[in-house]
């Protein structure tokens, strides 16, 4: 046994649950775990800028790093009510974050101590656990159990608060002996996979509904060898998107009011049979009106969650079962039952959807000044390979964007997909750079997203963490511009003025570029469609060359109406822009077009 403090002894065990990088801002309330992270070493530590900032860094480092656990460090107050933000959004996409507080000293919490706030019931509806350690031997415990509620079942975080004494007194501890806590994930049994098979193998037209579950399990090799042996085409959800790459012949495209593909909701509309893996029913992906997502088929659920299973609608079948432990089994039968000559010939209803694959387009190929969004995206494409992994949070451009681009891996699509919070893209966009250096990371935000957190940007510019910001900027809030249309009112939307400082800006008001250059990032803006794929070059050839964000402002049009559901309907998308009809007009090729 070894003595120790307490804050010293939750460093230990960081380290010994695998954490080597923490993000945070330090505060006199947490300065005694600041001197234990630094004396006990081994963490690498990244200062935000906001704290709100380093949640969402923690976010994107677990969503780009399987396996390990993003940290996030604040002082008590203010701080831990910076985080709750993050704490939500990590919960609803289940995404395990560990944030840690300081407090006030334990006999002063009932005083109104400065800065003195009872973060610990605050965050309790937004995450697995939170709790303010009131003794120092319970430290050890409490930081065990938080790894295994947010490993275990329906991944998520937790909050611990540390008050200040908490962490400086002394106990005796064994870091040597630590040993995590088992972790535990149910698992479907043969019974229930051969049952939910079988209303596959009933079916005429079935579709495989892929979640950020299957992605969350490190399931996405699994989910494809069962598509091709069952010869299923498969829709990603938008926290699933990469689960089988864009161009695989069995990827039927998202469905959904908003993120959906034309083919996608096409093919969804003809199917009688879902089998949903890991995923939540939400409603971008099923619409509003349930009826129509619902009417004419049945469905199969497999979640971690038993509580997920009935919550939106009731299924046919649900299973409670970990999306690893459940593909494993539907792989094994699949390949029994495909032996065994009994497994059905899907081959007219792929090509069906192949051929609506291939014809439903939407068209992006604009020459218009100012630019269209469309244009962006279909740069984007080019210049961006398979190994991108982008990383987005709201707004028209992350709807237009998932309309638009292409995934081909999993951890390659980083959305925030439940809470969507302004200012969450640079700050997760660094989290995921600082998760896994060697993948290029490419974010997308609009001009208000931007503006919301925009001095993280000075993070990636003092810790050397290069990424590509793609910013299309119209000067408004184009989606809630867009949602007023039905209320026929454009109010306390538009962002424009006239900025004295910048002129050549006109109404866009911001100058983005400055403001990332005096952030310590390279900028680049780009006004003509044409000039758009050389400068989604050369700020790839600046981030490397300089090792900080490089940022590629697109002016667009002030108006563009992104196709999505008026009447959050998936069979009653409006389509704001024709069709593409021709090779040159589509999507950059995720199937050569056979029009």
């Amino acid at each position: 046994m070894a003595r120790m403090t307490a804050a010293r002894a939750a460093v230990e065990i960081l380290k010994r649950e695998g954490v080597v990088n923490a993000f945070g801002v330090p505060g006199a309330a947490i300065n005694p775990f600041y001197k234990a992270l630094k004396e006990g070493g081994g963490i690498d530590h990244t200062l935000a800028r906001h704290v709100e900032g380093a949640s969402h860094m923690a976010e994107g480092y677990t969503r780009s790093n399987p396996g390990n656990i993003g940290v996030c460090i604040g002082t008590s107050g203010p701080a831990g009510t910076d985080m709750i933000t993050g704490l939500y959004s990590a919960t609803g996409d289940s995404i395990p974050i560990l944030c840690i507080t300081g407090q006030a000293p334990t006999h002063l919490l009932h005083k109104e101590d400065f800065q003195a706030v009872d973060i610990a019931t605050i965050a309790k509806p937004v995450a697995k656990m939170a709790v303010t350690v009131l003794e120092a031997a319970q430290v050890p415990g409490i930081f065990q159990q938080a790894f295994h509620l947010m490993r275990s079942g329906r991944p998520g975080p937790v909050l611990i608060d540390l008050p200040i004494d908490v962490q400086q007194t002394e106990i005796e501890f064994d870091p040597e002996t630590y040993e995590p806590l088992p972790v535990y994930k149910p698992s479907a049994t043969r019974a229930q996979i051969e049952k939910a098979i079988g209303f596959l193998l009933a079916s005429e037209r079935p579709l495989i509904v892929a979640g950020g579950g299957i992605i969350n399990a490190d399931a996405s090799d699994l989910l494809v060898e069962f598509a091709e042996i069952t010869n299923t085409p498969v829709v990603p959800t938008l926290m699933g998107w990469g689960t089988i790459p864009d161009d695989h012949d069995l990827n039927a495209g998202m469905v959904g009011q908003q993120t959906g593909h034309r083919y996608g909701n096409a093919t969804f509309l003809e199917s009688d049979f879902v089998l949903g893996i890991g995923n939540r029913w939400a409603n971008r992906h099923t619409g509003y009106k349930l009826d129509v997502y619902t009417q004419g088929r049945k469905f199969v659920h497999v979640d971690i969650e038993p509580t997920q299973i009935g919550k939106i609608f009731a299924p046919d079948y649900g299973i409670a079962s970990d999306a690893k432990a459940a593909l494993e089994l539907f792989v094994e039968v699949a390949k029994e039952l495909k032996a065994a000559g009994r497994l059905p010939d899907r081959s007219e209803w792929v090509a069906s959807h192949l051929e609506r694959k291939e014809t439903l387009q939407r068209r992006t190929h604009f020459d218009n000044v100012p630019m269209k969004p469309q244009r962006v995206y279909e740069e984007m494409n080019k210049a961006f390979g398979p190994e991108t992994r982008y990383v987005t949070t709201i707004g028209l451009s992350q709807i237009a964007g998932a309309q638009m681009l292409h995934v081909y891996k999993p951890r390659h699509w980083i959305n925030c997909g439940q809470a969507g919070p302004l200012g969450w893209t640079i700050p997760a966009a660094l989290g995921a750079a600082k998760a896994d250096p060697q993948t290029p990371v490419v974010a997308l935000s609009g001009d208000y997203d931007f503006q919301f957190m925009i001095e993280e940007l000075a993070v990636g510019a003092q810790h050397r963490i290069p990424y590509v910001h793609v910013l299309v900027n119209n000067a408004y809030l184009g989606l809630i511009r867009q949602a007023q249309i039905g209320l026929d009112i454009n109010f306390q939307v538009n962002l424009e003025f006239e900025n004295q400082n910048s002129p050549e800006l006109g109404v866009y008001g911001v100058d983005h570029v400055k403001v990332a250059e005096g952030l310590g990032c390279k900028a680049i803006r780009v006004t003509e469609p044409d000039e758009l794929l050389p400068a989604f070059e050369q700020a790839k050839k600046l981030a490397a060359e300089h090792r900080v964000p490089v940022v590629v402002e697109a002016i667009l049009e002030r108006i563009t109406n992104i196709s999505m559901s008026p009447t959050a309907d998936i069979s009653a998308v409006k389509e704001f822009e024709e069709l593409a009809t021709e090779p040159g007009h589509a999507p950059t090729a995720i199937r050569p077009l056979k029009v």
